[in-house]
């Protein structure tokens, strides 16, 4: 192995800095299925990284070369990790492991209440309001998906600005972005370098949402004032204790504690819609390829360290 094998260690901390400037240049759309591929791909690679090093560490060790039947001079050469990186490395990956595992079965146990909340939710329509003085908004993943409008909210918003709020719950509901923010949000668990890419994921989809609704109602200006004005009236209202269903759920546009900053969708809606940049695109997933091809290729020289090693022994 050579130092590229520390490629995709270093990459998550440029795709860290470059998450924000994608989700406001690019298409929301086309920023979601970015920023979330990358940030499975980076936490996959980085991981896959560190179980490399803990093995080509403990390779080092005279009893694992004894069992394997491995030359350990031959290890030593050509081998660049050394044991205190390896230990490190293993402890990095369990961590990750331990921290992945956790996110997953929190999210799991969300995603099952979600699903037992839309089932038991009145009536047979996808949208459904609840007597709540609280103002609120938003989509239920489940099968089926629900969208979830509290009373308040609709007290809050005039006829034109609900018709913006519903039809961007109905853009969350129909473009699953619970499981884009699902899997950004394991990413970011199992590699945190990662969390800035799984907040501008779910800035991205919130931006998404608010596209979806501007383009069904032809007025952005009136989509902007919705976004501000419902979120106003969110912040108006006491704090409430998030439930495991709330944990699944994707907030609306009055999500002003849970989505990307309001004032930056409000003045997104206030300009033209973004136009694809297919160059700052290609070069964000030319990085991340570039990731993954150097934990492939590193796999690939421990593998030959291996044969040499158990060929030199065998002499």
């Amino acid at each position: 192995m050579n130092v590229a094998i520390y490629l995709p260690l270093l990459v998550p901390l440029l795709a860290a800095a470059a998450a924000r400037p994608l989700a406001e240049r690019l298409p929301p759309r086309t920023a979601a299925w970015l920023l979330t591929g990358s940030a499975v791909a980076l936490a996959v690679a980085s991981s896959a990284v560190l179980g490399l090093l803990a093995m080509a560490a403990a390779f080092r060790i005279p009893l694992v070369d004894a069992i394997g039947g491995m030359s350990l001079g031959v290890v030593t050469r050509g081998d660049p990790a050394s044991l205190p990186l390896g230990v490190a490395a293993a402890a990095a990956l369990a961590a990750a492991a331990l921290a992945a595992l956790r996110a997953g079965w929190r999210r799991a146990g969300a995603m099952a209440a979600a699903h037992r909340q839309a089932r038991g939710l009145p009536g047979s329509g996808q949208v459904v309001v609840v007597p709540d003085e609280a103002a609120d908004a938003y989509t239920v993943p489940g099968w089926p998906g629900r969208i979830v409008i509290t009373s308040g909210m609709l007290a809050a918003l005039s006829d034109d600005e609900r018709r913006v709020l519903l039809a961007h719950e109905q853009a969350h509901a129909a473009g699953c972005h619970y499981l884009f923010t699902a899997a950004a949000r394991l990413a970011a668990a199992a590699n945190p370098l990662l969390r800035p890419v799984a907040a501008a994921v779910g800035y991205s989809v919130e931006r998404w949402a608010d596209e979806r609704a501007a383009l069904a109602t032809g007025d952005r200006p009136l989509a902007a004032r919705t976004i501000a004005k419902a979120a106003l009236a969110a912040a108006a209202a006491p704090p409430r204790r998030p439930s495991s269903v709330m944990l699944a759920a994707v907030p609306g546009p009055a999500s002003v504690r849970h989505a990307g900053p309001v004032p930056r969708r409000v003045e997104a809606l206030l300009r033209p819609p973004p136009r694809q940049r297919l160059l700052l695109a290609t070069l964000a997933v030319a990085l991340v390829a570039l990731s993954a091809v150097a934990a492939l290729d590193a796999a690939f020289d421990l593998h030959l360290l291996v044969e040499l090693a158990q060929a030199a022994a065998l002499r």
